[in-house]
């Protein structure tokens, strides 16, 4: 590997790498190894996560990051050189540019690198617990996305008819809400996922950090996930595959269900929306439903309750309430000339 690295400074804020630097052999470059070891999903959440960082890097204090940025630059940086100046100054960028949640994702993927790192002899343990010792960011939003209203679900269903393609469509759009699954997890179910027990239909789930949860299914969608087997038939393989010429009978990707229900939804004249927002129609409709809080984590597999309070749309109703309370004296005016 070439150790010809371009160091411009290091002082906060400064740029440690440049676009040009070398890229080392897969199997000692500690972000590649790093994103070995994860799910492929995770993996290209990961990816795209190291490859911010390595911009910010490259970014001289004050200067905006380049908009053109090759999606694999992040192997060009010597990560195991990175020390707390480094690693606290691309903290403070992505406090300054992102969301929360986001800014400490992209930091969780930069100590999983460091620690990487570490373990292939590339760093001291001291230099890697100095540089990977970095605070949360700190604060709170509001989940992205919207609620689905059940006007609007059954108008995403009426456009899938009684073609393959509407018995898969109406399966999917019912196990997203019904099961509050994200897209990466439908993505991956397999058939074997389904099972069928004493107390009706569930899928086991393999969700984030690895964990299984069970789904059960019952309703309105058991039902369209058993129309859409009979046409599938018992073949082993994903549950929900391509239909169309290309790639047909292979697994659907992320972006295709991302598609698939912008388009239905387009079809139905319903507003945007995306996976995400029937998986938190799904866990409001739940707490609405006077679920408990601890049931409902478990079903969407939130690691926290406290995640899974967000969604809780419970207090706003609450705050819409008193709100509605207070009167202030005000009468219509008009402009007048």
């Amino acid at each position: 590997m070439s150790d010809e690295w371009t160091v411009t400074t290091t002082q906060p804020g400064g740029a440690l790498v440049t676009a040009e630097a070398a890229v080392e052999r897969m199997d000692t470059n500690a972000a590649a190894v790093y994103l070995a070891g994860l799910r492929p999903s995770t993996r290209k959440t990961m990816r795209r996560a190291l490859n911010t960082i390595a911009r910010l890097l490259a970014t001289p204090r004050d200067a905006e990051p380049p908009e053109e940025w090759p999606d694999d630059n992040f192997l060009s940086v010597p990560w195991a050189r990175m020390r707390f100046q480094h690693t606290d100054a691309v903290r403070a960028a992505l406090a300054e540019r992102y969301a929360p949640a986001t800014a400490n994702l992209h930091l969780s993927a930069l100590r999983g690198v460091l620690r990487t790192a570490w373990r292939l002899g590339q760093m001291t343990a001291e230099d890697f617990q100095r540089a990977a010792d970095l605070g949360a960011v700190k604060g709170e939003r509001l989940p992205a996305g919207r609620a689905v209203a059940s006007g609007e679900l059954a108008a995403l269903l009426a456009t899938c008819g009684q073609d393959i393609g509407g018995i898969r469509d109406a399966a999917i759009i019912a196990v997203l809400y019904a099961g509050g699954l994200r897209r990466a997890e439908l993505a991956e179910l397999d058939l074997a996922h389904y099972e069928t027990t004493a107390e009706g239909a569930r899928l086991v789930v393999l969700g984030k950090g690895n964990k299984q949860r069970s789904v059960p299914l019952a309703g309105g969608a058991a039902r369209a996930l058993g129309d859409w087997l009979a046409v599938r038939g018992d073949a082993p393989g994903p549950l929900f595959h391509v239909i169309g010429n290309r790639n047909r009978g292979g697994r659907m990707t992320t972006q295709a269900v991302y598609a698939m229900l912008r388009a239905r939804a387009s079809a139905a004249g319903v507003a945007s929306l995306s996976p995400h927002d029937l998986r938190r129609t799904f866990v409001g409709d739940l707490l609405d439903a006077g679920a408990d809080i601890a049931t409902v984590q478990k079903l969407a597999g939130h690691a926290s309750p406290a995640t899974t309070a967000r969604y809780d749309r419970r207090g706003e109703a609450v705050k819409r309430a008193a709100v509605d309370r207070l009167h202030v004296p005000y009468t219509r005016r008009v402009l007048t000339e």
